[in-house]
């Protein structure tokens, strides 16, 4: 196991990697954003906004919108919370993915474990190879109960957001899903 690194850089932006600190992590396939849009974006805030709206909106394969696929990358979610992780709430859109965490390992070497474990099962599903998820990954460390109570909310209704379903609990493949019962 790696050591946490507590602030470092990925090269562009500042990141918080400690342990026991909850964490929103989003993460996607590698074609869910074309070349052209990613070249447009802008600042950090506007980029933000702009990324979500394009997820929501479906480019790509959308290779998790097939149920198997969705199953699979859940239950890689699952796996180790209790041991390695808490999960918070998570919520797995046609062509990304979005979790809140509280880390016993690092966060790179989690990410790089679900994307990895996740991206060869799938390739092996579609009979096919190749690259399956974005190298990197957003992630923000929660800094409040009030900024985990809005990050649980817009992990959750992020399916309803995108026109999925009408309330965040239809969503097959997601916490609310799973707390309602």
């Amino acid at each position: 196991m790696t050591a946490f690194k507590g602030w470092v850089s990925r090269g562009y932006l500042p990141h918080f990697d400690t342990p026991e600190v909850i964490q929103s992590v989003t993460f996607r396939l590698a074609d869910s954003l074309p070349a052209e849009i990613v070249e447009r974006l802008g600042t950090e805030a506007e980029t933000s906004a702009k990324v979500d709206a394009y997820l929501d909106a479906g480019h790509g394969r959308c290779l998790l919108r097939r149920p198997e696929i969705a199953d699979l990358v859940e239950r890689a979610l699952l796996h180790f919370d209790a041991d390695r992780y808490r999960l918070l709430a998570w919520v797995v859109m046609p062509n990304h993915v979005h979790v809140l965490v509280q880390p016993g390992v690092p966060l790179a070497e989690l990410l790089h474990t679900w994307k990895s474990f996740t991206g060869k099962a799938i390739n092996r599903r579609l009979g096919e190879q190749g690259t399956i998820w974005q190298p990197d990954y957003y992630d923000r460390f929660v800094r409040s109960e009030f900024h985990l109570a809005a990050a649980t909310a817009y992990v959750e209704n992020n399916p309803v957001k995108a026109g999925l379903c009408s309330k965040a609990e239809e969503w097959r493949w997601g916490s609310a899903y799973w707390r309602d019962g």
